[in-house]
């Protein structure tokens, strides 16, 4: 059995079977020098000394109670043994070195102070009164030394556990609440998404039904145009929604749902041709030197078109409406500008996803009434130089 997985049993079982445990070890190892063959002119191995003997390790079994007691009574236990009864002798002081290490664990700094003074002394007068040479005092010295040490080392050991641990239990709760926030801000983001795909597929398609009786009777020829944009609008939506639920179920374990490409600067013509189709004259202009502003900033300028124009269709009533994107060379510039009814109409409704969308990549959007006080205007900026935030790489995956 692994070293560890004893320890751990151990540990499991209690401090007090763990001295229990450790008590009858150690009468095990001091009851060795009863039971080996003995050498004629040696002491005789008789049942007092051996009952002495366990005199001395006795107390071990309530040496966490009373650690100080406890050495006591195991130094005079030993010493009665050494000069009162005429045994056989031990290899180590076995007992002494448990109750000396367990002083070291648990006692105050004065009364380990005060035990290792005290020992110290009676290890000299027990060597001084037997007659010994130095060796046997240094090398007592030493091994009651090392036992005060290892108890030392076992405090400093537990502190250290107990500080991983708790650094452990830390970044724990600091790994779930960024979960729980990362969470929030995805809920948030699927919910920004999906409003602004179902609020322009359906407003494109309320305004292509709206027209279409009109049409069929006034004009047959376009109805069949209005009922094909409503068609449109609606694959479109679907196709959308297709994606970000895929994402979601390849989130959930499903790896190989097929990924439709991002919302990115490349489909603002389709998505001018799609409302220009709806009545108001739509134009589309691009200025400066076109650089990718990466993925994440193209999705989020698509998005924000598409909520601009969406507001348009369904607030404005305008007749002309105009996007200009210009490639500056510190920043990306969005303008869209209708000739329609203006901050009166209603056009607000989308505008906190739009600020959201833009400060997301460290821009900024301004909204109001457009050029000569008409209309309305929604211009966005976003610098190149701005480092991308998690909220904005999120923006730009998973659409």
């Amino acid at each position: 059995m692994h070293i560890r997985d004893i320890t751990a049993r151990a540990r499991r079982a209690g401090p007090r079977t763990v001295d229990l445990l450790i008590a009858l070890l150690v009468q095990s190892a001091m009851t060795m020098p009863f039971v080996v063959p003995r050498a004629p002119e040696l002491p005789e191995a008789t049942w007092t000394a051996y009952g002495l003997t366990s005199l001395t390790v006795l107390p071990l079994v309530a040496r966490r109670r009373a650690p100080v007691a406890v050495l006591v009574a195991v130094l005079a236990a030993s010493g009665l043994y050494k000069f009162a009864v005429d045994g056989p002798g031990q290899p180590l002081p076995y007992t002494g070195l448990v109750a000396c290490y367990t002083v070291a664990e648990l006692s105050s700094p004065p009364k380990r102070i005060g035990v290792a003074v005290l020992t110290a002394l009676g290890i000299l007068v027990s060597v001084g009164l037997d007659g010994e040479a130095l060796r046997e005092l240094l090398f007592s010295l030493f091994v009651f030394a090392a036992a005060y040490a290892f108890g030392r080392l076992a405090v400093t050991r537990k502190a250290y556990l107990r500080a991983v641990e708790d650094r452990a239990r830390q970044l724990e709760l600091t790994h779930r609440i960024e979960a729980e926030q990362a969470a929030a801000r995805e809920r948030s983001r699927i919910a920004r998404e999906m409003h602004d795909i179902l609020s322009h597929a359906v407003s494109l398609m309320i305004v292509q039904a709206e027209a279409g009786p009109v049409a069929v009777r006034t004009a047959p020829e376009r109805a069949e145009g209005a009922f094909d944009a409503i068609s449109a609008a609606g694959r479109d939506a679907m196709a959308q929604l297709r994606t970000m639920l895929g994402v979601l179920r390849e989130n959930e374990g499903a790896p190989d749902t097929p990924r439709e490409p991002q919302p990115a600067l490349s489909g603002l013509p389709g998505l001018v041709e799609r409302v220009r189709a709806t009545g108001p004259a739509v134009s589309y202009e691009v200025t400066g030197h076109a650089r990718p502003p990466g993925l994440a900033v193209e999705a989020t300028v698509y998005r924000i078109v598409q909520e601009a124009l969406t507001n348009v269709v369904r607030h404005a009533d305008a007749t002309a409406v105009r996007v200009r994107l210009d490639h500056g060379p510190d920043a990306l510039t969005l303008t869209v500008t209708d000739d329609g009814r203006g901050p009166g109409g209603g056009a607000g409704l989308g505008l906190t996803g739009i600020r959201e969308r833009a400060a997301a990549h460290g821009g900024t959007a301004r909204t109001g009434p457009g050029p000569d006080g008409r209309g309305f205007r929604v211009g966005v900026t976003i610098p190149r130089a701005a480092p991308e935030t998690q909220a904005g790489r999120r923006t730009g995956a998973g659409q």
